[in-house]
């Protein structure tokens, strides 16, 4: 494996961060995207040091952390204004930042991981409702 492959790593693990510190920290969006933006820039140094990947693994890191918290945020934001609890939407995002986290091991995904997970955000807020109606639209007469 080549330096593109720890990059793509790196990208994929700042991701994984920023889903993760999206649903621990539960923030206003920027603050999330700067501190996961940290974080993976720490993983990125820290893949630097291990295998050779240069400033291209602290770079990807931390975009990969920005994109990732922005992502997330948004979705974690949506999940708790339509009635999520917030134990229970972390204990979510925690698991699928376990799976992203993953996905970043798999040559190239992590590449694909931190530019999809803003896109999907965007589309999962322009489709989703303000609120579920529930049994409230029976006790309307």
């Amino acid at each position: 494996m080549g330096a593109w492959y720890w990059i793509g790593v790196a990208a994929g693990l700042g991701a994984a961060a920023g889903v993760l510190l999206a649903g621990a920290l539960r923030l206003a969006a920027l603050v999330v995207a700067v501190v996961a933006a940290a974080a993976g820039a720490g993983l990125g140094y820290g893949i630097d040091a291990w295998q050779p990947g240069s400033w291209g693994d602290v770079a990807a890191g931390a975009a990969g952390g920005l994109l990732g918290g922005l992502g997330a945020a948004q979705i974690v934001r949506g999940a708790l204004r339509r009635g999520g609890t917030a134990g229970g939407t972390a204990l979510i995002v925690a698991g699928v930042a376990v799976g992203a986290a993953g996905i970043a091991w798999v040559p190239a995904l992590g590449y694909v991981e931190a530019l999809a997970l803003p896109a999907l955000a965007a589309r999962l807020r322009r489709r989703s409702p303000e609120r579920y109606a529930g049994l409230r639209t029976l006790a309307r007469d």
